[in-house]
């Protein structure tokens, strides 16, 4: 949330693109697999089991599993080994990996264009990797964060364009915050504002 209240320009996509924006907590601790197997299943770390930064396979109901059980078509377009590709696997689902975030996105923009899913999750985990590594506000972090909202925006005018005249959800949901630590090196994890405090934002239209 901080970084969407410090920086509205490098998310302006997201932002001028969507209808609502709703302010989030996060879990703790506040990292990925910990907060991914909270978003889909609606239930806390000690009842989905994923309590620190480990990837096992989720076996309570998900998000997913609801959606599958209605006979809705679901996949998960993610990259291989991200929390993402692993933890919501053993599913009635197909799902997508590969190397790089360029490889994601494009398969995203093909299946939404070849109109095969109902429900399709598309994983960017790029700016996290990059903040890792050289902060939260370097140059090359925020090139990051501006090439996701920019993907966003490919992706959300692929689903317009694909999905015209039916009942759509679109929303690009951040799952952490994040904060500098020593060396210029950026982290998360923490029960502290910069990092608990999230906003996900969506637009619906038919």
């Amino acid at each position: 949330m901080w970084i969407a209240d410090k920086y509205p320009d490098y998310i302006k996509e997201v932002v001028e693109l969507t209808q609502v924006q709703i302010p989030l907590k996060s879990v703790m601790p506040s990292v990925t697999p910990v907060c991914f197997g909270t978003f889909y299943t609606g239930v806390q770390p000690e009842i989905h089991g994923i309590r620190k930064y480990e990837k096992p396979v989720i076996k309570t109901e998900s998000f997913f599993d609801a959606l599958i059980s209605q006979g809705k078509s679901v996949a998960i377009v993610a990259e291989t080994k991200s929390s993402m590709a692993m933890i919501f696997l053993e599913r009635e689902m197909d799902y997508y990996h590969f190397k790089n975030i360029e490889e994601v996105n494009a398969c995203a923009a093909r299946l939404i264009l070849e109109d095969k899913y109902d429900f399709i999750a598309c994983y960017n985990g790029n700016y996290d990797t990059q903040m890792h590594r050289t902060g939260t506000e370097s140059v090359e972090a925020i090139e990051e964060l501006k090439k996701n909202a920019a993907d966003f925006e490919m992706l959300l005018h692929a689903a317009e364009k694909a999905w015209a005249g039916k009942r759509c959800v679109a929303a690009f949901l951040p799952d952490h915050g994040c904060h500098d630590i020593d060396g210029n090196l950026g982290s998360h994890g923490l029960e502290m504002p910069e990092d608990m405090d999230i906003v996900h934002f969506y637009k619906l239209w038919k």
